[in-house]
Protein backbone atom coordinates (compact mmCIF):
# COMPACT_ATOMS: atom_id res chain seq x y z
CA UNK A 1 0.00 0.00 0.00
CA UNK A 2 1.34 3.49 -0.90
CA UNK A 3 -0.31 5.25 1.83
CA UNK A 4 -0.31 4.57 5.19
CA UNK A 5 -1.61 7.75 6.67
CA UNK A 6 -4.37 9.59 4.99
CA UNK A 7 -5.22 12.90 6.49
CA UNK A 8 -8.08 15.06 4.84
CA UNK A 9 -9.79 18.88 6.00
CA UNK A 10 -8.94 18.07 9.47
CA UNK A 11 -9.97 20.89 11.67
CA UNK A 12 -10.50 21.39 15.32
CA UNK A 13 -11.56 24.54 17.63
CA UNK A 14 -11.38 24.04 21.05
CA UNK A 15 -13.85 27.93 22.31
CA UNK A 16 -12.24 30.57 19.87
CA UNK A 17 -9.20 28.95 19.15
CA UNK A 18 -8.74 27.37 15.89
CA UNK A 19 -5.96 24.42 16.67
CA UNK A 20 -6.00 22.75 13.50
CA UNK A 21 -7.53 24.61 9.97
CA UNK A 22 -8.18 21.97 7.31
CA UNK A 23 -5.10 20.28 7.67
CA UNK A 24 -4.20 17.39 5.01
CA UNK A 25 -1.46 15.34 4.20
CA UNK A 26 -0.38 11.62 3.51
CA UNK A 27 2.33 9.47 4.94
CA UNK A 28 4.00 6.12 3.00
CA UNK A 29 5.31 2.77 5.11
CA UNK A 30 9.01 3.00 6.01
CA UNK A 31 9.28 6.93 6.67
CA UNK A 32 10.16 8.53 10.11
CA UNK A 33 8.28 11.94 10.15
CA UNK A 34 8.81 15.00 11.88
CA UNK A 35 6.06 16.79 12.94
CA UNK A 36 7.86 20.06 13.76
CA UNK A 37 6.38 23.02 15.21
CA UNK A 38 6.32 26.13 18.54
CA UNK A 39 4.46 25.31 21.34
CA UNK A 40 0.82 25.80 20.94
CA UNK A 41 1.16 24.86 17.05
CA UNK A 42 -1.65 22.29 16.83
CA UNK A 43 1.14 19.04 17.05
CA UNK A 44 -0.18 17.49 20.11
CA UNK A 45 -4.14 18.02 19.37
CA UNK A 46 -3.37 16.44 15.73
CA UNK A 47 -1.41 13.11 17.19
CA UNK A 48 -4.38 13.04 19.42
CA UNK A 49 -6.84 12.72 17.03
CA UNK A 50 -4.74 10.75 14.71
CA UNK A 51 -4.78 8.30 17.80
CA UNK A 52 -8.30 8.22 18.43
CA UNK A 53 -8.39 9.99 21.63
CA UNK A 54 -9.76 12.94 20.77
CA UNK A 55 -12.66 13.92 18.08
CA UNK A 56 -12.48 15.80 15.15
CA UNK A 57 -14.96 19.16 13.91
CA UNK A 58 -14.41 17.95 10.78
CA UNK A 59 -12.17 15.89 8.19
CA UNK A 60 -11.38 12.24 7.29
CA UNK A 61 -8.28 10.18 8.57
CA UNK A 62 -7.74 6.48 6.96
CA UNK A 63 -5.15 4.27 8.04
CA UNK A 64 -4.62 1.30 5.98
CA UNK A 65 -7.11 2.53 3.99
CA UNK A 66 -9.85 2.09 7.07
CA UNK A 67 -11.66 5.05 8.59
CA UNK A 68 -10.50 6.19 11.68
CA UNK A 69 -12.50 4.35 14.58
CA UNK A 70 -12.43 0.89 16.49
CA UNK A 71 -11.21 -1.03 13.58
CA UNK A 72 -7.75 1.26 13.81
CA UNK A 73 -7.23 1.25 17.08
CA UNK A 74 -4.94 -2.08 16.39
CA UNK A 75 -2.90 0.10 13.99
CA UNK A 76 -1.26 2.83 15.88
CA UNK A 77 0.40 3.20 18.66
CA UNK A 78 0.56 6.20 20.51
CA UNK A 79 3.26 7.33 23.27
CA UNK A 80 1.99 10.69 24.68
CA UNK A 81 3.70 13.38 26.36
CA UNK A 82 3.09 12.11 29.84
CA UNK A 83 3.82 8.50 30.91
CA UNK A 84 1.24 6.01 30.63
CA UNK A 85 2.42 4.08 33.61
CA UNK A 86 1.62 4.38 37.22
CA UNK A 87 4.16 5.08 39.90
CA UNK A 88 3.64 1.90 42.44
CA UNK A 89 4.57 -0.21 39.06
CA UNK A 90 8.15 -1.77 38.46
CA UNK A 91 9.60 -2.06 35.00
CA UNK A 92 8.30 -5.43 34.21
CA UNK A 93 4.77 -4.37 36.07
CA UNK A 94 4.75 -2.12 33.37
CA UNK A 95 6.07 -4.43 30.51
CA UNK A 96 3.64 -7.16 31.73
CA UNK A 97 0.00 -4.05 31.69
CA UNK A 98 0.91 -3.27 27.87
CA UNK A 99 1.51 -7.32 27.22
CA UNK A 100 -2.18 -7.96 29.13
CA UNK A 101 -3.60 -5.10 27.25
CA UNK A 102 -2.59 -4.94 23.96
CA UNK A 103 -2.60 -8.20 21.40
CA UNK A 104 -0.03 -7.10 19.14
CA UNK A 105 2.53 -6.45 21.89
CA UNK A 106 5.87 -8.34 21.37
CA UNK A 107 7.39 -9.76 25.03
CA UNK A 108 10.57 -10.00 23.07
CA UNK A 109 11.36 -6.97 21.55
CA UNK A 110 10.26 -5.32 24.63
CA UNK A 111 12.96 -7.36 26.49
CA UNK A 112 15.42 -6.45 24.09
CA UNK A 113 14.90 -2.66 24.07
CA UNK A 114 15.06 -2.68 27.56
CA UNK A 115 18.60 -4.20 27.86
CA UNK A 116 19.18 -1.80 24.55
CA UNK A 117 18.12 1.36 26.85
CA UNK A 118 19.87 -0.03 29.86
CA UNK A 119 16.84 -0.15 31.59
CA UNK A 120 16.48 -3.10 34.80
CA UNK A 121 13.19 -4.98 34.84
CA UNK A 122 13.46 -4.68 38.49
CA UNK A 123 13.16 -1.11 39.12
CA UNK A 124 10.63 1.18 40.18
CA UNK A 125 9.14 3.06 38.15
CA UNK A 126 8.89 5.90 40.79
CA UNK A 127 13.11 5.72 40.92
CA UNK A 128 13.87 6.02 37.16
CA UNK A 129 15.21 9.26 35.93
CA UNK A 130 13.35 12.13 33.28
CA UNK A 131 15.72 9.78 30.90
CA UNK A 132 15.04 6.57 32.07
CA UNK A 133 11.05 6.78 32.09
CA UNK A 134 11.56 8.20 28.67
CA UNK A 135 13.27 5.04 27.75
CA UNK A 136 10.56 3.27 29.20
CA UNK A 137 7.45 5.00 27.49
CA UNK A 138 9.32 4.19 24.44
CA UNK A 139 9.86 0.92 24.66
CA UNK A 140 6.49 -0.15 25.60
CA UNK A 141 5.09 2.17 22.33
CA UNK A 142 7.61 0.42 20.08
CA UNK A 143 6.88 -2.71 21.46
CA UNK A 144 4.07 -2.99 20.01
CA UNK A 145 3.68 -4.80 16.12
CA UNK A 146 1.74 -1.97 14.27
CA UNK A 147 1.73 0.32 11.09
CA UNK A 148 1.86 3.85 12.59
CA UNK A 149 3.76 4.81 15.74
CA UNK A 150 2.99 8.31 16.99
CA UNK A 151 5.60 9.63 19.61
CA UNK A 152 4.49 13.13 21.43
CA UNK A 153 7.97 14.75 22.53
CA UNK A 154 9.60 11.36 23.07
CA UNK A 155 12.90 13.53 24.43
CA UNK A 156 11.55 16.67 25.60
CA UNK A 157 13.59 17.82 28.94
CA UNK A 158 15.65 14.65 28.61
CA UNK A 159 19.71 15.42 29.15
CA UNK A 160 22.08 14.78 26.18
CA UNK A 161 23.05 11.41 26.45
CA UNK A 162 20.14 9.92 27.27
CA UNK A 163 18.75 12.07 23.79
CA UNK A 164 21.29 9.53 21.68
CA UNK A 165 20.34 6.69 23.14
CA UNK A 166 16.38 7.40 22.41
CA UNK A 167 17.29 8.09 18.68
CA UNK A 168 19.25 4.97 18.68
CA UNK A 169 16.43 3.10 20.01
CA UNK A 170 14.06 4.90 17.43
CA UNK A 171 15.69 4.07 14.19
CA UNK A 172 16.87 0.53 15.33
CA UNK A 173 13.39 -0.57 16.48
CA UNK A 174 10.87 0.66 14.01
CA UNK A 175 9.66 -1.30 11.85
CA UNK A 176 10.26 -0.33 7.92
CA UNK A 177 6.73 -1.65 7.18
CA UNK A 178 5.27 0.97 9.46
CA UNK A 179 6.10 4.82 9.74
CA UNK A 180 6.70 6.84 12.77
CA UNK A 181 5.43 10.60 12.94
CA UNK A 182 7.38 12.04 16.00
CA UNK A 183 6.08 15.24 17.43
CA UNK A 184 8.73 17.55 18.73
CA UNK A 185 10.22 21.34 18.89
CA UNK A 186 13.81 20.23 19.63
CA UNK A 187 14.45 20.17 16.26
CA UNK A 188 18.25 20.03 16.06
CA UNK A 189 18.62 17.16 18.14
CA UNK A 190 16.43 15.24 16.26
CA UNK A 191 16.28 16.04 12.56
CA UNK A 192 19.22 13.16 12.30
CA UNK A 193 16.85 10.47 12.09
CA UNK A 194 13.98 11.93 9.94
CA UNK A 195 13.08 10.90 6.43
CA UNK A 196 10.34 13.81 5.80
CA UNK A 197 9.24 17.09 7.55
CA UNK A 198 6.31 18.57 8.34
CA UNK A 199 6.15 21.95 10.02
CA UNK A 200 2.50 22.78 11.28
CA UNK A 201 1.96 26.94 12.22
CA UNK A 202 -0.97 28.07 13.23
CA UNK A 203 -2.53 25.10 13.09
CA UNK A 204 -1.72 24.55 9.30
CA UNK A 205 0.80 22.67 7.48
CA UNK A 206 2.98 25.34 5.32
CA UNK A 207 5.83 23.04 4.37
CA UNK A 208 5.63 18.86 4.13
CA UNK A 209 8.84 17.75 2.32
CA UNK A 210 11.29 14.86 2.52
CA UNK A 211 14.57 16.13 4.17
CA UNK A 212 16.99 15.30 1.38
CA UNK A 213 14.86 17.45 -1.26
CA UNK A 214 14.78 20.22 1.46
CA UNK A 215 18.61 20.07 1.92
CA UNK A 216 19.43 20.21 -1.75
CA UNK A 217 16.31 22.78 -2.44
CA UNK A 218 17.07 25.53 0.26
CA UNK A 219 20.59 24.48 1.12
CA UNK A 220 20.05 25.15 5.19
CA UNK A 221 19.61 21.96 7.44
CA UNK A 222 16.28 21.49 8.88
CA UNK A 223 16.99 23.30 12.00
CA UNK A 224 17.90 26.65 10.48
CA UNK A 225 14.61 26.57 8.33
CA UNK A 226 12.83 26.05 11.10
CA UNK A 227 13.98 28.52 13.07
CA UNK A 228 13.33 30.93 10.00
CA UNK A 229 9.95 29.97 9.66
CA UNK A 230 9.12 29.72 13.77
CA UNK A 231 11.44 32.45 14.63
CA UNK A 232 13.13 30.28 17.53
Amino acid sequence: MDTLLRVNGLSKKYGSRQALDSVSFSVGPGKIIGLLGANGSGKSTLMQIIAGLTPAASGEIAVMGKPLGKGTKSLISYMPDRPMTESWMKVRDAVAFYNDFYADFDGSKAREMLSFMNLDERSAVSSLSKGMNERLQLTLALSRNVNLYLLDEPIGGVDPVARDKILDAIVRFYSEESSLIVCTHLVRDMERIFDEVMFLKDGRITLHEEVENLRIKHGRSVDDMFKEVFGE
